[in-house]
C-alpha cells in the first residue's frame, strides 16, 4: 500500500536517523542491526541500496512528474499495446508546463537564428537568402561572432557569452528603465539550476530555513530539502486571489526564530505556480520593504513574466520595484530567476535561462562564479535562446510583424483556454476555482464527501491524490494533487495546466464534468 507523502517524509527520516545513531553508536554485535549495511548486502546483489543512500535523496520528492504521472505512462503504454481498452484513446497531459510537448509551434525568428548559428557555413550561401529572414541572418552573424571560435559546440565564459549577457543586460534594462550589469548575469540550463545554486549557496544546515510559498512549485521544497534546509511556509490566502499577505510572512518568520531556524532567503513566484496570481506594485514594495528590514535575500522567480492575461495587471520585475524605491546594491539582496522555457516561446526543452545576481559582496560573487565553473558552462543553444528572448525582433525589422503575431496568437490563446476551464472547474459541484491572471495554470479547490475522504484513507493515500488518480483512469486527463505542492490542512486541491491546444479543451472540459458528477454521486455521503 502507497503511503502519503507526509507518511513517506516522516518514514525516511526517521530511518535515516536510526541509520546515524547506528553509525555513530554501535550496538552490540549480536544486534541484527551491528551491520545494517554489510547485512543489507548480503539481501541485495547491488552495494548501493535505498538503504545507504544520501537519506535527503530518499526524502526529496517533485510531485509534478510523481506517482499520477507514472501510472499515466503506464496506461499510454497500455493504450498503444491494446487499443479500445480503456474508456479513452489518449492520454491528456495536464501536469505539466511544457507547451511544445502539447502542439505549440516554436517561434520561427528564434528557430531560424538557432539554425544558422548551428550551421554557420551556410550564412554565406546565396540560397539562405532565399530560406531565411534577413533580420534573422543578420542577428546570426551578430551572434556567432561573439561565440569564442564561431562553435556552438564549444565551451564558453562560466557565466554565459559576454556578447549575448551584453544583449540580456541591454534587454532588461529597456524593460526596467533601470540600468543592468552584463557581469550580473550568470547563464544556466534553464531556471531549475540557478535555484540550485542559490539554495547550495544559502543553506549551510538543518538549522537554516528559506521562506517559500504555499502552494509551491515542488522544485523549491525538492532543492531545500536536497541541500539539508528547512522549508518554512507561508500561506498565499486564496479567499484573496492568492494574496501574499505580509502579516503571515511576519507571523511565519518569528514561528520560525522561535524554533531556532535562521531564516535566509524569501522565494516569492511572479506570476505565480501553481496559482496564478500576478503581484500588484504596491504589493511588491511591501515585499522588498519586509526583505530589507528583516535582512533576508529576495529570490524571484519570475520565469512567468511573459504571462499575464487580465488588462488590469501588469508584470513588475523585482528590480524595476526595488530600483524604483531607491534601493540599489548596498541596500537589498536580490536573485532573479528567468527562463526559456516559459512564456509564449515554451522552450523547455532548449534548456536555457540565467539568473541576475545584485547587491552580494565581491567575496560571495567570487563564490558564485566558482559554482558556476564547477558546471564549465550553460549549453550554447540555451544561452542563445535566452539572449533572443530578452531581445526580440523590433519595428521596422523583417521578422517583427510574423514575430509579434505568432506571440499575440499564442498569449490570446492561453488567456481563452484558462476562462474556459476557469468557467468549467466552477461550475462543478464543491469547487472553486480562482482565475488565472498569469501562468499556465489553475488551481481549484475540491471539497471532497466524507465518504470520499475514508476511503483514501483506506488506501492509504492523500484525498487529492485519490481523486487525480480516479480522474486519470476514467478520463486519461493527468492533474497534479495539491498535497505535492502544499496547501493549508485540511482543503484538497489539483493543478491543471491550461497547454492542451485549444481544440482539444472542450472535449478536457466534458470528460472532466462528467467524471465529476459520477465520483461525487458514488461518494456521496
Amino acid at each position: 500500500m502507497r503511503k502519503s507523502a507526509a507518511d513517506r517524509f516522516r518514514h525516511l527520516f526517521n530511518r535515516s536517523l536510526l541509520l546515524r545513531h547506528h553509525h555513530h553508536n554501535p550496538p552490540p554485535l549480536s544486534s541484527s542491526l551491528s551491520r545494517p549495511f554489510s547485512s543489507m548486502a548480503s539481501d541485495s546483489p547491488f552495494p548501493v541500496t535505498a538503504h545507504n543512500i544520501n537519506p535527503k535523496v530518499l526524502k526529496c520528492e517533485y510531485a509534478v512528474r510523481g506517482e499520477v504521472v507514472t501510472l499515466a505512462q503506464n496506461l499510454q503504454k497500455d493504450l498503444q499495446a491494446n487499443p479500445g481498452a480503456h474508456p479513452f484513446d489518449e492520454i491528456l497531459y495536464c501536469n505539466i508546463g511544457n507547451p511544445q510537448s502539447l502542439g505549440q509551434a516554436p517561434i520561427t525568428f528564434f528557430r531560424e537564428v538557432l539554425a544558422l548559428c548551428d550551421h554557420p557555413t551556410i550564412l554565406d550561401k546565396s540560397e539562405t537568402q532565399g530560406l531565411f529572414s534577413a533580420d534573422a541572418i543578420e542577428r546570426a552573424w551578430q551572434i556567432v561572432d561573439q561565440i569564442p571560435g564561431r562553435a556552438t559546440g564549444a565551451y564558453s565564459h562560466s557565466q554565459g557569452v559576454k556578447g549575448l549577457r551584453d544583449t540580456i543586460a541591454a534587454g532588461i534594462s529597456e524593460r526596467d528603465g533601470f540600468p543592468a550589469n552584463p557581469d550580473d548575469i550568470f547563464m544556466t540550463d534553464g531556471a531549475s539550476p540557478a535555484v540550485h545554486n542559490m539554495m547550495q549557496l544559502l543553506i549551510r544546515s538543518e538549522n537554516d530555513g528559506i521562506l517559500c510559498p504555499i502552494p509551491q512549485y515542488p522544485l523549491y521544497s525538492a532543492s531545500i530539502t536536497l541541500h539539508g534546509g528547512n522549508l518554512v511556509p507561508y500561506y498565499l490566502e486564496e479567499a484573496t486571489g492568492w494574496g501574499l499577505e505580509i502579516p503571515e510572512l511576519k507571523k511565519q518568520l518569528d514561528a520560525a526564530k522561535s524554533k531556532g531556524i535562521h531564516v535566509r532567503a524569501l522565494v516569492v513566484i511572479n506570476p505565480g505556480n501553481p496559482t496564478g496570481q500576478v503581484l500588484s506594485e504596491e504589493n511588491q514594495r511591501d515585499i522588498v520593504e519586509f526583505c530589507k528590514q528583516e535582512g533576508l535575500v529576495l529570490l524571484a522567480d519570475e520565469v512567468y513574466q511573459e504571462n499575464v492575461y487580465v488588462p488590469e495587471k501588469k508584470f513588475h520585475s523585482f528590480k524595476k520595484v526595488t530600483r524604483s524605491m531607491g534601493y540599489g546594491e548596498d541596500d537589498i539582496t536580490l536573485v532573479s530567476f528567468q527562463s526559456v522555457s516559459k512564456g509564449y516561446h515554451g522552450e523547455c526543452g532548449k534548456r536555457g535561462g540565467y539568473m541576475e545576481v545584485t547587491g552580494f559582496s565581491t567575496e560571495v560573487r567570487e563564490q558564485i562564479y566558482k559554482m558556476a565553473s564547477v558546471n564549465l558552462c550553460s549549453n550554447i543553444s540555451g544561452q542563445i535562446l535566452a539572449s533572443l528572448v530578452m531581445s526580440p525582433p523590433k519595428v521596422g525589422d523583417e521578422s517583427y510583424e510574423s514575430f509579434m503575431a505568432e506571440k499575440g496568437n499564442i498569449l490570446a490563446s492561453l488567456a481563452r483556454r484558462a476562462k474556459t476551464l476557469e468557467d468549467a472547474f466552477n461550475k462543478l459541484e464543491g469547487v472553486t476555482c480562482n482565475r488565472a491572471e498569469g501562468a499556465m495554470y489553475l488551481f481549484p479547490q475540491i471539497r471532497l464527501p466524507g465518504k470520499a475522504i475514508k476511503a483514501a484513507e483506506e488506501a492509504n493515500t492523500a484525498p487529492d491524490n485519490f481523486y487525480c488518480k480516479h480522474l486519470l483512469n476514467a478520463t486519461g486527463v493527468v492533474v497534479v494533487p495539491g498535497s505535492g505542492f502544499g496547501q493549508v490542512p485540511g482543503t484538497w486541491h489539483f493543478r491543471c495546466t491550461i497547454l492542451p491546444q485549444e481544440e482539444k479543451i472542450p472535449a478536457i472540459v466534458t470528460r472532466l464534468t462528467e467524471f465529476h458528477e459520477k465520483f461525487m454521486d458514488e461518494f456521496r455521503d
